[in-house]
């Protein structure tokens, strides 16, 4: 599947690793692809999430990751489902770190190398990647870009799509900016 990506999509993948790397991640996730798309510039993926406003947010998107983290990658919408059962997200959260350590919860406390010495991807990393795919697929292109990284993130349920999504970068306006032609 890498050799149907385009130079820019690389470039995102390698961020990733990166992103992860200096995170301390034991495994490249969904958030780093995020992360390491909002650092690209002069891409169909930059210039959508700077045409609805997602890039000058970046601080606040930084921030709803982290805070994904610390609820152990959960989303909102899961944390709204667990809440209706009548489960204290927060209030796990709270206690795991008060017996653990704040962050225990994060996935940054598992080490700081990889065991095989190459980056692992987790479950949801590798969707996106596949999702990647099938977007092209289905407009019929050749090649996988960095917006269709950019799509297939938007479009998948996670953290990762749920904090893209409240910084303005929902699906429909990433198809939208992206299938407009350039003038």
């Amino acid at each position: 599947m890498f050799e149907r990506f385009t130079a820019d999509a690389r470039g995102v993948v390698a961020g990733a690793v990166g992103h992860a790397s200096r995170a301390g991640s034991p495994v490249v996730t969904e958030e780093h692809l995020l992360l390491a798309l909002l650092d690209r510039e002069g891409t169909k993926a930059s210039f959508a999430l700077a045409s609805l406003g997602v890039t000058g947010r970046r601080a606040e998107l930084a921030e709803a990751l982290a805070a994904g983290r610390r609820r152990g990658g959960m989303s909102r919408a899961e944390e709204d489902a667990l809440a209706g059962l009548g489960i204290s997200v927060q209030e796990i959260v709270a206690r795991v770190e008060e017996a653990h350590g704040p962050g225990a919860l994060s996935g940054d406390a598992l080490g700081k190398a990889w065991p095989s010495g190459r980056p692992s991807f987790t479950k949801g990393s590798k969707k996106v990647l596949e999702k990647s795919l099938r977007l092209a697929v289905a407009r019929k292109q050749k090649h996988i870009g960095d917006e269709h990284l950019l799509l297939a993130l938007a479009v998948l349920p996670g953290l990762a799509g749920e904090a893209l999504a409240e910084c303005g970068g929902t699906y429909a306006g990433l198809e939208r900016v992206l299938s407009t032609p350039a003038s």
